[in-house]
């Protein structure tokens, strides 16, 4: 048992929510997770902060040679060095009451005992002593990153496509490998090969001369066998893998990647049970690789961590997975929406967000690159939509081209949100063959989709006051459904209290525990899709649909004993199991495939 060390994390959220939110909350011990995906909003952040602590700035502007990577580079340092200042002041100011390192010891789940440790040593060592434990002992959280890999778009000058290490990604992945941090690089949303080959330019993803990795990779995944297959893939190049995040598909805000109907609890019981194989089988591997690049064989394997995030909301649901399948950390993330303190967010969508019911919150096709988006009716980016279909002027300017992949009317990628591919794919439509009904339900699923590079940035600039280079405000918001049950605008210290069940924050509040929410929602999944590959009689669809349907049969197979385990033991996940579990099972009896 580790005293001195959260035992949760605050995942990516957006791509402005979670931008500063090291700065908030890592000198605390709390790690986080900054989006690398929107450079702008980061050079505006940099400006922003360089204000407020009075720090020199000179712009970089995009008109300077790797101008994407280098923005990214400087605004990680900065942030950086203000965490760095705020956590020496924390220590410098360590009798101060009601102060900094007071709130640091108390939000620390067993804040008792480590603070019985520190009035111990006040009263026995020197002050420099006290400092130096402190230092040692209670760390700043890390300041970790994450790429998208699949955001990887091909960049221009003057019309001329620039070499692959200019796409998106690659910049992206250069600008934490040259900035200062040492801290870890979350890659999600699949695997890419050429962006992996890549690591193996910097010399940080590599061990020093004392077997330490300056810059860690974090893999998030979706089932124990795409974990071994990575891990081998890059572990041959002489890059380990230092945790595997598993996400159930609750998320924790934004693109929610669907596994083809494994569950977060079968997924962290094979994880426990073959972690030992996973090490070995990658570390044999790793040190072919490192002999090939002529660096030293190491003695021993790396640390390797195991960790979960999505749709957790109590305590005995963190204690659970903590203890269960030995995980070293629990990522929660929408809950965190609901704290000023730790993110990002205007005051329309804190007040949407806290008053948001079970029925607001849905999987959408909000998203240009066709995959589901957890989301919340009534975001202002949606009555953006509606004033444009109102005006009969469909999609959004295409301006920060992030999401950009579309190659079906043009040469360059386009977004499928832009006016540019609305014109012509609804054109499209108005001229096919289709009924008027089956017209109507293309066009509303083709207009549903939300510019993302504006939306889940504008929070950021309307919490800040900062000014954008678009007079456009809409906000696209990525909640999990998790924060349906979650009812009030807390402080840091009441959420970090909740989660170590110092305080309740859903006392009296009806909610399904984590595993049945997530199988609701790839029953219901399975169902809408069903339906749409019997009508449109796509064979192909079906079969995939067939193992997805048996994949949940075992999962519920696997809940049925899991929580027969638990029989004396949990109290609020356990009310109501066996009926819904059973109820799920009737339906999915009733779609047979």
């Amino acid at each position: 048992m580790n005293l001195n060390k959260h035992t949760f994390s605050i995942p990516v959220m957006g791509l402005g929510y979670t931008i500063d939110t090291p700065v908030r909350v890592a000198h605390f011990g709390i790690s986080s997770v900054i989006s690398l995906v929107d450079d702008i909003l980061m050079e505006k952040m940099r400006e922003f902060y360089s204000q407020k602590f009075d720090i020199p700035y000179q712009t970089i502007s995009n008109k300077v040679e790797d101008f994407r990577a280098k923005r990214i580079t400087a605004y990680l340092n900065l942030v950086d060095e203000l965490v760095n200042r705020k956590y020496d002041e924390l220590v410098e100011n360590l009798h101060k009451k009601e102060g900094e390192l007071e709130k640091y010891l108390d939000m620390l789940p067993y804040s008792k005992q480590i603070r019985e440790k520190f009035n111990h040593l006040l009263e026995n060592k020197s002050l420099t002593d006290v400092k130096n434990w402190l230092r040692t002992t209670l760390r700043p959280g890390s300041i970790d990153v994450n790429i998208m890999t699949k955001l990887d778009k091909a960049n221009y000058l003057n019309r001329e496509q620039l070499p692959v290490e200019y796409n998106d990604a690659h910049a992206a992945l250069r600008g934490f490998a040259n900035s200062k941090l040492s801290s870890s690089l979350v890659l999600s949303a699949g695997m890419n090969p050429r962006l992996y080959s890549y690591l193996e330019n910097f010399s940080d993803f590599y061990p020093d001369e004392n077997g330490q990795l300056r810059k860690k990779i974090t893999l998030k995944v979706s089932d124990f066998r795409s974990a071994m297959v990575q891990g081998r893939f890059l572990a041959k190049k002489g890059i380990w893998i230092s945790e595997y995040r598993v996400e159930s598909g609750l998320n924790c805000g934004g693109h929610a990647f669907a596994t083809q109907g494994y569950l977060l609890g079968p997924i962290l019981h094979e994880f426990k049970e073959k972690r030992q194989e996973l090490i070995d089988s990658t570390f044999e591997v790793y040190q072919s690789g490192l002999k090939e690049k002529g660096l030293e064989e190491l003695s021993q394997a790396p640390e390797i961590k195991i960790t979960a995030q999505g749709g957790v909301g109590t305590n005995e649901e963190h204690q659970l997975l903590l203890e269960e399948y030995n995980l070293d950390s629990v990522g929660w993330g929408s809950p965190f929406m609901l704290v000023p303190e730790a993110c990002n967010i205007d005051e329309e969508s804190l007040n949407l967000l806290k008053n948001a019911g079970e029925e607001d919150l849905y999987l959408s096709d909000a998203s240009p690159l066709g995959v589901h988006f957890n989301n919340v009716r009534g975001a202002s980016q949606q009555k953006a939509i509606q004033n444009y279909l109102d005006e009969g002027k469909p999609g959004f300017p295409c301006t920060k081209k992030y999401l950009i992949f579309n190659t079906e009317y043009t040469e360059i990628p386009i977004c499928t949100a832009s006016k540019q591919y609305l014109k012509k794919k609804l054109k499209e439509v108005d001229e096919s063959e289709m009924t008027p009904d089956e017209k109507l339900y293309k066009k509303s699923k083709l207009t549903e989709k939300e510019c993302l590079c504006e939306g889940l940035t504008n929070s950021t600039y309307l919490a800040n006051g900062l000014e954008t280079d678009s007079k456009r405000t809409g906000v696209s918001i990525c909640p999990g459904p998790n924060i349906a049950y979650f009812k009030q605008v807390v402080s840091l210290r009441d959420m970090v209290d909740h989660i170590y069940g110092k305080i309740n924050l859903l006392k009296g509040v009806k909610r399904p525990n984590l595993f049945l929410k997530e199988l609701h929602m790839y029953v219901e999944f399975l169902e809408n899709r069903l339906k749409e590959a019997r009508e449109a009689e796509d064979k192909k669809q079906l079969i995939y649909l067939r193992k997805f349907q048996a994949n949940l049969k075992d999962g519920i197979n696997y809940y049925q004993e899991f929580f027969k385990k638990y029989e004396n033991k949990l109290q609020e996940m356990k009310r109501d199991v066996f009926s819904e579990l059973e109820g799920f099972t009737q339906k999915l009896e009733r779609n047979n495939i």
